[in-house]
C-alpha cells in the first residue's frame, strides 16, 4: 500500500537536486505544472551543486487546488519524466511556502518587497501580462488593470503586484531581478515595459521610477519544456514507480532547456550548474523555440483539433499535419532568423520530431490550442512579414491563421470538430463580436484581421487576409487536409 508523500516518506534516492533551506530567496508567481517541471527542478539541481538560500515562496494565480495539494505533502511533488522508453520519476524538495495570490494579493507584494528575496520568477501565460494585442504595451483601458491603477487598491494583475512590490520595495533599495519564464519574445524587456508603464501610469513617486531603472534587472530568458496536464493515470505511475502517493504529480517530457541572459541584480542560484546555459544570443534562441517549435506546434494542434486528434502526438502522426509543418519550418520559418552560433537545424528538427510523437507525454491538442489570440501575435506576424514584403506568400503561416479562426471563430454554417469547444481562448467573445453579421468567408476573415487582433502592419498586407480566406474556404468545404495539400502545391 503506497504511503503518503510527505517529510516522512520521501522514497530513498527519489530527490532531484538538492532540499531548499528554510529560507526563501525566489517568489514565483504560478504553481503551474511548467514551473515546477522546470524552474524548480533547475533550483534544486543549482542547490544540490552550489547551495544557497534559493527556497522558493510559490503563489498560484487563483486555484487553491495545487496549494492545498502540495500543503498536505509538506510541499513536495514528484517529477514524472515519460519517454518512448518508459518513465522515471523523482521528488522535487524546493517550495517552502505557497498560498494563492487572488486570496491574498497583499502578501504577494510584500514578499516581493522583503530584501530577502533577491528574484521574482513569473509562468504567467502569455496572457498574464496584460498586454493590448495590437500594439503590445500594457492595456492600460482593461478594468482590471486600471482597478489596479486606482490609489489605495490592492492590486489583483501580475503586472500590478510585481510594480507595487517594487514600489514597497524601492524603500529599502534592495536590488532583485524579475525573471520572465513565459514564451515571449524578449520576455525580460517585455516585462521591464509593462511594468515601468504601470508605474509611470500610478503616477509613482520619481525615486521609485529611478530604483526601477538602477536596481531592478529583467533578464531575457528562453524556456523549453514540454510539460502537459496531470491525469489520473500518473499519480498511478508515481505510485507504482516510488511506492507513493503523491496528489500532485507533474508529467513532462525527458528534453529541457533553458538559456538566458546572466542579468540578475540580486545574485541568482548556480543554475549554470544544473543544466542551464548562460548566452549572449538570447534572440537567436529565441526565434529558434518561439518559431520553430512553438509556432510549429500552434499548426500541429489546430490541423489536429480539425481533424479530431485528441494529442499532439496522435496528430503528428498525420501525414499531412507532418507534411505541413515540416515544410513550414523549412519554407517559412527558418529564412527569416539568424540562427545561434553551432545550430544544427537538421538535428534539432529530428529532436522535434522525437518529441512530438511520443505517445506517453499525451500533450493535449487544445491545451497547446489554447490562448491562439496572444501566442499567435509571437508566432506568426514579424515572420509573415518577413516573406510578404519581398513579395513572397508564407502559405504555412496563412494555414495556421485559417486554421485558428476555424476552431476559435467559425464561420456561420460551419461547425468545427467538438475538441474546438474545450479551447480556452480569452478573445472568443470579442471575435465572434467582431464577425457578427459577416455574409461571406472573405468578409468574416477581414473583419478578424482587421479587428485589433493583429497587428496593423499586418493586416495592410490583403494578399495575405485573402489567402487566410481561401483556405479556410478550404477547409470549410473539404476539411483541413485538403487545405494542407492546396498549401502544399502552393510551394
Amino acid at each position: 500500500m503506497p504511503q503518503p508523500l510527505g517529510r516522512k516518506c520521501v522514497p530513498a534516492g527519489s530527490l532531484l537536486g538538492a532540499s531548499a533551506p528554510d529560507r526563501t530567496g525566489i517568489v514565483h508567481l504560478g504553481l503551474g505544472n511548467f514551473h515546477r517541471a522546470h524552474g524548480a527542478v533547475y533550483t534544486a539541481h543549482a542547490m544540490a551543486a552550489a547551495g544557497g538560500n534559493w527556497g522558493i515562496r510559490g503563489f498560484a494565480h487563483s486555484s487553491d487546488r495545487v496549494v492545498a495539494a502540495m500543503r498536505a505533502q509538506d510541499n513536495l511533488y514528484s517529477v514524472l519524466q515519460l519517454t518512448e522508453r518508459g518513465a522515471e520519476a523523482g521528488v522535487i524538495d524546493v517550495h517552502r511556502d505557497i498560498d494563492v495570490a487572488a486570496r491574498d494579493p497583499a502578501a504577494v507584494v510584500d514578499a516581493i518587497a522583503d530584501p530577502a528575496h533577491r528574484i521574482v520568477t513569473l509562468t504567467v501565460s502569455e496572457a498574464g501580462y496584460t498586454r493590448d494585442p495590437a500594439t503590445g504595451r500594457l492595456a492600460l483601458d482593461a478594468l482590471d488593470v486600471a482597478a489596479d491603477l486606482m490609489a489605495g487598491s490592492t492590486p489583483r494583475t501580475v503586472v500590478g503586484m510585481i510594480a507595487r512590490g517594487l514600489e514597497k520595495r524601492a524603500l529599502s533599495g534592495a536590488p532583485f531581478a524579475v525573471l520572465s519564464c513565459d514564451n515571449l519574445q524578449s520576455s525580460g524587456d517585455v516585462t521591464r515595459a509593462v511594468v515601468e508603464e504601470f508605474l509611470q501610469a500610478a503616477g509613482v513617486r520619481s525615486d521609485v521610477l529611478s530604483f526601477a531603472s538602477s536596481s531592478v534587472s529583467f533578464p531575457n530568458a528562453v524556456v523549453d519544456r514540454i510539460v502537459p496536464g496531470t491525469t489520473d493515470e500518473h499519480p498511478r505511475l508515481v505510485a507504482d514507480l516510488l511506492g507513493v502517493t503523491d496528489m500532485c504529480p507533474v508529467p513532462a517530457e525527458h528534453f529541457t532547456m533553458w538559456v538566458l541572459e546572466d542579468d540578475f541584480a540580486g545574485g541568482r542560484p548556480a543554475w549554470d550548474q544544473a543544466g542551464a546555459r548562460f548566452s549572449n544570443e538570447l534572440e537567436a534562441y529565441e526565434m529558434v523555440k518561439l518559431r520553430l517549435l512553438n509556432g510549429s506546434h500552434s499548426l500541429i494542434a489546430y490541423l489536429g483539433i480539425l481533424s479530431g486528434a485528441p494529442t499532439i502526438d496522435v496528430a503528428w502522426r498525420q501525414d499531412f499535419v507532418r507534411e505541413a509543418v515540416l515544410n513550414e519550418i523549412s519554407d517559412d520559418y527558418l529564412p527569416t532568423f539568424t540562427p545561434p552560433t553551432g545550430f544544427d537545424a537538421d538535428a534539432y528538427v529530428s529532436e522535434l520530431d522525437a518529441r512530438w510523437r511520443n505517445p506517453l507525454i499525451g500533450h493535449a491538442t487544445t491545451q497547446v490550442g489554447s490562448d491562439g489570440s496572444v501566442k499567435l501575435l509571437q508566432r506568426i506576424p514579424d515572420a509573415a512579414l518577413f516573406h510578404l514584403r519581398r513579395g513572397d506568400m508564407p502559405h504555412h503561416l496563412a494555414l495556421c491563421t485559417a486554421a485558428w479562426i476555424a476552431c476559435i471563430a467559425p464561420p456561420a454554417g460551419f461547425t468545427p470538430q467538438p475538441l474546438a469547444e474545450c479551447i480556452v481562448e480569452p478573445a472568443r467573445g470579442r471575435l465572434a463580436a467582431a464577425v457578427d453579421g459577416a455574409v461571406t468567408v472573405p468578409d468574416h476573415v477581414r473583419r478578424i484581421m482587421n479587428g485589433g487582433f493583429f497587428p496593423d502592419a499586418l493586416t495592410e498586407q490583403d494578399a495575405f487576409t485573402t489567402r487566410v480566406a481561401d483556405l479556410l474556404t478550404l477547409i470549410i468545404r473539404d476539411g483541413a487536409r485538403a487545405a494542407a495539400a492546396d498549401v502544399a502545391a502552393s510551394r
